[in-house]
């Protein structure tokens, strides 16, 4: 194996032969010139790793780099062995690491399947298939900077929420990338990214909103103007600060009317259980319960599955525009009834047991701050501040305005059991006038009323014609 010192003369020179050959370099050992039988002429280095390993990683073409590029480059190679590094196995480790997509498939098969629930998991996955994958997935994961996740949630900049959702997700699947060891701890790229601010803020329901509210609820039971379980998941949800979900999947195997207990074995936030107070068992007791349904709040129309999430905020939308009320949706329900909970005067940690909440900054993120006790609050100030200035003595403190108990209205009237047919469903109650399987106690849809069991529902041009022709 010749040596010579390599310069651009001598590589010129170099000509090709039936086998490969090398030239090394007398000037820096290990630096050498592959010349090939077809002309091709590859700088390489020659080193001995830290673990004894013989390496020859190529550093470059001649023609597209020069003698004294390739001889830096191999000096500046070798001074990295020297220091313990391993050029040539980075380099191997970088042509096999794995991209962007790659890392997201298998956050969803061995992190989120397995610990997130299935709603969390189909987000995820939306969230890949939109966004992610498009922008960073032919990225590898070691190759991922911030400004590619700055680029990511520019480019979301007109859905800030569904963009902050994103970067949860990007962040949390590349701290697992540490995890398993594709990149260095610590070097989570999400970081120091801000999130964009969500304007979007669920309002607090007002005293007078509740009054109409349970007012209107009263009297759609009494006269059968909406389906007794749409009223009934209304009422608990209330009751109970739930989220909409634990409503609707409540099970009747799940109340232990012994100890006035509701235990979900599984929630948003994992198994919980919750006190029941003497109005959620008379809500239990006096509720409609259809034959062979295991839901507390089944389908309207097949009781093996329980109420969806559509039939729910539907028909609380319709309760809010026939009760004369402005929109909110249903987790507004859970604002209020957490709110209630913080002016009662319970400790927080009851608080936080009674809304299933983990962290205090999440409960106090649904409780608000109602406008009459601050009012009288900053009355209160002022009256002292005048006080001060003029020299007179501080009158008494206007008193704290503490917000009424929820209204107390009448309980609505026991509403035997509905038979159903031979394949589970609910039949309804026959009355000899028709058969709907809609039909829930005094409840009838409108559709199918006719005479003086044509029920009117509020807010309807026929409401309009009725009171004007008897008002």
């Amino acid at each position: 194996m010749p040596k010579i010192k390599l310069t651009k003369t001598a590589v010129d020179a170099a000509t090709p032969k039936e086998r490969d050959y090398e030239l090394r370099d007398t000037t820096i050992p290990g630096f050498l010139v592959k010349v090939t039988p077809t002309g091709r002429k590859i700088f390489m280095v020659a080193y001995v790793a830290h673990n004894g390993q013989r390496r020859k990683p190529a550093i470059g073409r001649y023609g597209e780099i020069t003698v004294e590029q390739a001889r830096g480059i191999a000096q500046d190679w070798l001074a990295e062995v020297r220091r313990g590094v391993d050029p040539s196995a980075e380099r191997a480790t970088a042509r096999q690491a794995p991209t962007v997509k790659e890392l997201f498939d298998r956050f969803i098969t061995d992190y989120s399947e397995t610990r997130n629930k299935p709603s969390t998991v189909h987000s995820n996955r939306g969230y890949g298939k939109r966004y992610i994958i498009p922008v960073l997935g032919q990225l590898k994961v070691p190759d991922v900077t911030r400004a590619d996740i700055s680029n990511l949630m520019k480019k979301m900049s007109k859905k800030p929420t569904n963009a902050n959702r994103v970067l949860a997700a990007v962040r949390k699947m590349f701290n697992m990338a540490e995890v398993w060891g594709m990149r260095p701890d610590g070097s989570n790229p999400c970081r120091h990214v801000p999130k964009f601010p969500e304007r979007g803020k669920t309002r607090l329901i007002t005293d007078g909103e509740m009054k109409k509210l349970f007012a209107y609820l009263a009297r759609a039971e009494a006269e059968g103007l909406e389906h007794p379980f749409i009223l009934l998941a209304i009422r608990l949800q209330f009751e109970f600060a739930a989220r909409m979900s634990e409503i609707l999947n409540l099970e009747w195997e799940w109340i232990d009317f012994d100890n006035h207990r509701v235990v979900w074995p599984d929630s948003k936030t994992g198994g919980m259980s919750k006190p029941m107070s003497a109005e959620a068992i008379r809500l239990f007791e006096t509720a409609p319960r259809l034959e062979e349904s295991a839901f507390v709040c089944p389908s309207v129309f097949d009781p093996n599955l329980p109420m969806s999430k559509h039939t729910y905020y539907q028909g609380w939308r319709r309760i809010l525009q026939r009760a004369g009320l402005p929109h909110i949706g249903t987790h507004g329900i859970r604002h209020r009834s957490a709110t209630d909970i913080a002016n009662s005067g319970v400790p927080v940690k009851v608080g936080m047991a009674l809304t299933a909440h983990k962290t205090v900054t999440m409960f106090m993120k649904y409780v608000h701050t109602e406008d009459d006790p601050v009012r009288a609050a900053a009355e209160a100030v002022a009256q002292r501040r005048l006080s001060v200035v003029g020299g007179k003595p501080a009158p008494a403190p206007a008193p704290i305005v503490v917000p009424p108990e929820q209204p107390t209205i009448a309980p609505p009237t026991q509403i035997e059991l509905a038979p159903t047919g031979p394949d589970g469903k609910p039949l309804g109650f026959d009355d000899g006038a028709y058969t709907s399987r809609t039909r829930v106690g005094n409840y009838r849809p409108y559709r199918h009323r006719s005479g003086e069991n044509r029920g009117v529902p509020p807010g309807t041009k026929r409401a309009e014609a009725k009171e004007a022709t008897h008002g």
